[in-house]
């Protein structure tokens, strides 16, 4: 039985006009807000953040996003709900439901938490992070970034570097890109970045050098220690060496787009000058996090 289109649980599942329609309604949208029209589509309606699991740009930019289009956001604090109860996860999610919740966004640890509430609940379901899986709006977000940046992602070369084994967005954008034309090289550690990884229908390689030569962007990714062990990470001098980007690499591609779907480590996997150049990407790509939410609540909800 195919998936309600209204939910968002991924990229997977979309096909490329699919996610280009969202990526034109962002753009539609950010020109709207831009030239101060008027945007209250949602007014009367209820949105549920459901995160649990620490985050400041994605829950920032989902409560940004329901205000601007005039809908309204029940509140929720993992640390004070009845989760640190035992209640379950679907319970949870259908006492907000019950509370008048129109929508739910939710972020989990585990994977496939937003598969199994879609199939459990009668409002739109979307995916803001589910452990290693998938984070659909990010992977957005970054495509209509770079279609700003390159003009079009078809025939183009897009490089993601870094802790790939465990970023959901490195999986989103491995979904998302080859459809919207792009092609998709990875690299990094061979423990963060294995050979398996090819699974996804992009290119493995072992260093940054090896990608950037051929990219027309570059996707950084910080180590995500708070899911893996000492023993995959090699020392900050070393990864520093082989797979972070400073102003030397740079400079041999002046016209190369750095993203970082952010928290950056500055002087690991970027350099301060380059998180900080004319090539970086990485606050459009926050500011942008506000129009593809905007867009995927108007998909969610029914508003064309």
């Amino acid at each position: 039985m195919p998936l309600d289109s209204r939910h968002l649980v991924g990229l997977r599942e979309l096909s490329g006009s699919e996610i280009s329609a969202i990526l034109d309604d962002a753009a539609r949208l950010r020109d709207q807000v831009q030239s101060g029209g008027p945007l209250n589509e949602l007014t009367g309606h209820i949105i549920a953040l459901l995160f649990l699991e620490p985050s400041t740009r994605t829950k920032s930019s989902f409560t940004t996003a329901a205000y601007k289009l005039g809908a309204q956001v029940l509140p929720f604090d993992a640390k004070t709900s009845s989760t640190t109860k035992g209640e379950s996860l679907l319970d949870t999610a259908r006492t907000v439901v019950a509370a008048g919740a129109d929508a739910l966004v939710i972020r989990h640890k585990r994977v496939g938490s937003p598969h199994y509430l879609a199939d459990r609940l009668q409002v739109p379901v979307i995916n803001a992070g589910d452990g290693i899986d998938e984070h659909p709006t990010q992977g957005l977000l970054d495509a209509l970034t770079l279609r700003d940046a390159l003009g079009t992602l078809e025939g183009r070369t897009i490089a993601i570097v870094g802790d790939i084994r465990h970023s959901r967005v490195a999986r989103s954008n491995c979904h998302a890109l080859p459809k919207l034309g792009a092609k998709v090289l990875l690299a990094g550690p061979g423990t963060l970045c294995p050979p398996e990884m090819a699974a996804l229908g992009v290119e493995v390689r072992p260093r940054i050098d090896d990608v950037l030569e051929e990219a027309d962007a570059v996707m950084l990714l910080r180590i995500q220690r708070e899911r893996i062990g000492g023993a995959l990470l090699p020392s900050i001098a070393e990864y520093r060496r082989y797979y972070g980007l400073d102003m030397a690499r740079l400079a041999k591609k002046p016209g190369l787009v750095v993203l970082h779907p952010a928290p950056m480590n500055r002087g690991v996997e970027v350099a301060h000058e380059v998180a900080d150049s004319h090539q970086s990407h990485v606050f459009r790509q926050m500011e942008n996090g506000v129009f593809v939410r905007m867009a995927v609540y108007r998909r969610a909800l029914g508003v064309r």
